[in-house]
C-alpha cells in the first residue's frame, strides 16, 4: 500500500505541474486541452489494459507501467530545466501518462487477489481507499509547493522521484498465486476455444468480447458493473460542478463550496478507515444497497440545503455512504469473479469510474441553466438512486456475500 500511495501521490503532483507548465506557455483553451488528451488514451484502451493484466501478472504490469510514468516525468523534468519546450512537449507527456494510466488501472484492480486471502479482501478495498484519499490530499499542495519554490521542473522531478519510490517498494513486494477455481461450464467451453485459436496468441478483440460475454453471464458482477455506471452518472457532475454552480446560487461564497466538497473527501476517508478497520461486515449485499441509497439521497438533498452548514454535513453524510458502497461493490466484484477474467473485469470497473461520470457534466450544465440548479440535483439524485433500486429488487445482490 505504501507504492500505491507514493504512486497516487506522484500521479496528483504531476497533474498540477503538468496544468501549470501548459499555463506558462499557452492559453486557456490549449491548457485544457493538455489537461483533457491524456484521458483520451485512457478510456479507449482501458479494455485492452485489462486482457494485458489477463494475460500476464498485474504485479509485472505495475511495475511496466510505473517504469514509463517515471521516465518520462523524469525526461520532462530535464527538457523544462534545460530549455524551454514547446506545447508539444506536455501534450506527448499526457498522452504516453495516460497510456500507462490504461495499464495501471486495470491491474491494480486486479492485484489484491494475490496479494491477500479472499477474506481479506474488504480490507484491501479500504486501504486502497486511503491510499487514494491520502494520495490525492497530499499530491496538489506538494507541487503547489515545490512549484512556489523551485518551479514546474522540480515539481516533475519530485513526481518522477515518488514513481521512482513506488517503483522500488514494488520489486520488494511478494505476489501469491492466483487461488484455483472451477469455471463453470460456459467457461470451460471458452476455454478450450480460446485454446485452439492459440491460447495466449488470440487477438485482443476475441479476448476483450470474452470478457464482456464473461460479465454478461455473471448476475451479480453484471448488476454491480451497471449499477456503478448510474452511480458515477449521478454523481460526478454534481459533486464537481454542481456544488460550485449552487454555492453560486445562494451566495455561499467559494468557501462554502470548498467546505462541502471538504466535508465529503473527509466522509470518504473516513469509510476508507471503517472499511479497513472491520475486515468482515455481515450481509454486505444488503449493506451495499443501503450505502448507495443513503450516498445518493444526500446528493439529491444538497438542494434543499438551507446554509453551507447543512450542505457540509450532507457532503460528509454522502462522503460516507459512497466511500463504503465503493469499497463493498469492488470487493464483491473480486471475490464473485473468476481469476482468469479479474483484468478484463477490472478493466470495465475502471472505465465506468474515470469514463462516464465526465459525460454527465455538460448534461448536468443543460439541466441546471434550462432548470435551475436544485432541480439539476433532485434529477441526478434520482438517477444515482436508480441504481439502488435495481440492485433491490436483485436476487444476487441482495444475498451477496464475501468469503469468510
Amino acid at each position: 500500500m505504501v507504492a500505491y500511495t507514493a504512486s497516487v501521490v506522484g500521479n496528483g503532483c504531476f497533474f498540477l505541474a503538468l496544468g501549470w507548465a501548459a499555463s506558462r506557455t499557452a492559453a486557456p483553451a490549449e491548457v485544457s486541452v493538455v489537461m483533457a488528451v491524456g484521458a483520451v488514451p485512457r478510456a479507449v484502451l482501458m479494455l485492452g489494459g485489462g486482457v494485458i493484466a489477463d494475460r500476464f501478472s498485474p504485479h509485472y504490469v505495475i511495475i511496466g507501467s510505473d517504469m514509463v510514468r517515471c521516465a518520462v516525468i523524469l525526461a520532462a523534468a530535464a527538457a523544462l530545466a534545460l530549455a524551454s519546450p514547446g506545447l508539444w512537449l506536455l501534450v506527448a507527456v499526457a498522452l504516453v501518462f495516460g497510456v500507462a494510466d490504461a495499464l495501471f488501472l486495470p491491474a491494480v484492480g486486479a492485484l489484491p487477489a494475490r496479494l491477500a486471502d479472499a477474506e481479506q479482501v474488504l480490507r484491501v478495498q479500504g486501504m486502497r481507499s486511503l491510499a487514494v484519499r491520502l494520495g490525492n490530499s497530499l499530491g496538489a499542495p506538494l507541487a503547489g509547493l515545490v512549484m512556489a519554490l523551485s518551479g514546474p521542473a522540480a515539481a516533475f522531478a519530485v513526481a518522477g522521484g515518488l514513481f521512482a519510490l513506488s517503483l522500488t517498494l514494488l520489486f520488494t513486494v511478494r505476489i501469491r498465486a492466483l487461488p484455483v477455481q472451477k469455471p463453470d461450464p460456459e467457461t470451460a467451453a471458452e476455454g478450450e476455444a480460446e485454446g485452439a485459436r492459440g491460447g495466449k496468441a488470440a487477438g485482443m478483440w476475441q479476448e476483450m468480447t470474452s470478457g464482456l460475454q464473461y460479465v454478461r453471464r455473471q448476475p451479480l458482477v453484471r448488476m454491480l458493473v451497471l449499477a456503478l455506471v448510474v452511480v458515477e452518472l449521478g454523481c460526478v457532475a454534481p459533486l464537481s460542478i454542481g456544488v460550485v454552480l449552487l454555492a453560486r446560487d445562494r451566495d455561499w461564497g467559494a468557501s462554502g463550496a470548498g467546505w462541502t466538497l471538504g466535508t465529503f473527501s473527509i466522509g470518504a476517508a473516513v469509510s476508507a478507515l471503517l472499511l479497513t478497520t472491520w475486515g468482515r461486515l455481515p450481509r454486505p449485499g444488503a449493506f451495499y444497497i443501503a450505502s448507495l441509497a443513503a450516498g445518493s439521497a444526500s446528493i439529491a438533498s444538497l438542494a434543499l440545503a438551507p446554509s453551507p452548514l447543512i450542505a457540509a454535513a450532507l457532503g460528509a453524510v454522502g462522503g460516507l455512504a459512497l466511500g463504503l458502497n465503493g469499497g463493498i461493490s469492488y470487493a464483491l466484484v473480486q471475490s464473485a469473479c473468476h481469476p482468469g477474467y479479474l483484468g478484463r473485469v477490472m478493466s470495465l470497473l475502471s472505465l465506468a469510474s474515470f469514463g462516464v461520470g465526465p459525460l454527465a457534466l455538460p448534461v448536468f450544465g443543460a439541466a441546471a441553466a434550462g432548470f435551475g440548479t436544485a432541480a439539476a440535483f433532485t434529477v441526478f439524485g434520482a438517477i444515482a438512486g436508480l441504481g439502488a433500486v435495481t440492485c433491490l429488487f436483485s436476487t444476487d445482490v441482495r444475498h451477496a456475500e464475501l468469503p469468510n
